[in-house]
């Protein structure tokens, strides 16, 4: 086989996302066009870190500030995108973090909505498998 005739590395959408639970369930976002639920977040920018990219995502989406310095790792999610041509993947990267502000959808977000483990088919693949991780270590019922 020649290299010519090898198949192309899938394509891979690298976003950053907040992970944030309230009382057993996982905050979720439904963005207009799409028919499954995601966490806020995104895609970063030329030059963001990670942290600035959740940040800016979360008001974008949510309108709420996330606190500088509260940030902490949860997960890295490597699934295959919902929505997109066949392959692709996704690699989400997931943060919590403290916030100040009421959460209320923005941009083109049409509804929020908080998801349970038992709701988690209401979700997108790689948040569905977040909600798997996430009940697994007890942190959503």
């Amino acid at each position: 086989m020649s290299a010519n005739s090898l198949p192309s590395p899938p394509a891979v959408i690298e976003a950053l996302a907040w992970v944030h639970v309230r009382e057993g369930r996982l905050l979720c976002v439904r963005p207009e066009g799409r028919d499954l639920l995601y966490i806020p977040g995104g895609k970063r920018e030329p030059g963001e870190s990670d942290e600035e990219a959740v940040a800016r995502e979360t008001l974008e989406e949510v309108s709420v500030v996330l606190r500088p310095g509260t940030f902490r790792p949860v997960a890295e999610i490597d699934q295959e995108a919902h929505a997109q041509a066949p392959g692709t993947r996704v690699r989400l990267v997931c943060y919590a973090a403290e916030h100040d502000g009421e959460i209320v959808p923005d941009n083109e977000i049409l509804e929020a909505v908080w998801v349970s483990h038992a709701q988690r088919d209401l979700c997108a693949p790689a948040v569905r498998e977040l909600v798997e991780l996430l009940h697994q270590r007890g942190e959503l019922p």
